[in-house]
């Protein structure tokens, strides 16, 4: 391979080269060094990837030293990707809270009452207001998927508030 300073790596002749010789040889030092458990032949190709991205940047000679440093750069980053999700994994919730639990009995027969108030609205107006307030569309939004106007979207879902505060009153 020549090795004059003109070339570009660019030139998908030379890169191809390039690839074919270092390709194996990298792969391997990546696999002896860190194993086969983070995939070394993903990050030799995402390295041979960035080489190809920044052709224009990289000399022909300097070629074999990049993708061995993108290489060993790439199993590094997962090496210390693994480390964190390792970390979270060991760390467990809290399975116990600072409410009483007279709170937590009285925030389930809140949920209970809500759930069948919510259910005893009619379907349009459950509808509308579901899609308002748990999914978090706009009036016109959910005019446009029920097919009516936004000021009808709007009646059924201030009916639709009025009869839940009417139904539980803690609200």
């Amino acid at each position: 391979m020549p090795k004059s300073i003109h070339e570009n790596i660019c030139n998908e002749g030379l890169f191809s080269k390039i690839f074919q010789k270092h390709y194996q040889s990298l792969y391997a030092y990546l696999y002896y060094k860190f194993g086969d458990y983070l995939n070394p032949e993903d990050k030799t190709q995402e390295a041979f990837t960035k080489l190809w991205q920044n052709c224009g940047k990289v000399k022909p000679e300097k070629a074999k030293s990049y993708v061995f440093t993108i290489g060993n750069n790439l199993m590094l980053n997962e090496v210390k990707h693994h480390k964190v999700v390792l970390q979270h994994r060991q760390v467990k919730p809290k399975a116990h809270t600072n409410e009483s639990p007279e709170f937590l009995m009285q925030e389930q027969e809140y949920l209970q009452k809500l759930q069948r108030a919510i259910g005893n609205l009619t379907e349009s107006e459950r509808t509308a207001f579901l899609m308002n307030r748990i999914e978090g569309k706009k009036h016109k939004e959910i005019a446009a998927i029920l097919d009516i106007s936004s000021k009808a979207v709007e009646k059924r879902i201030y009916r639709a508030l009025a009869k839940l505060r009417e139904e539980i009153k803690e609200l």
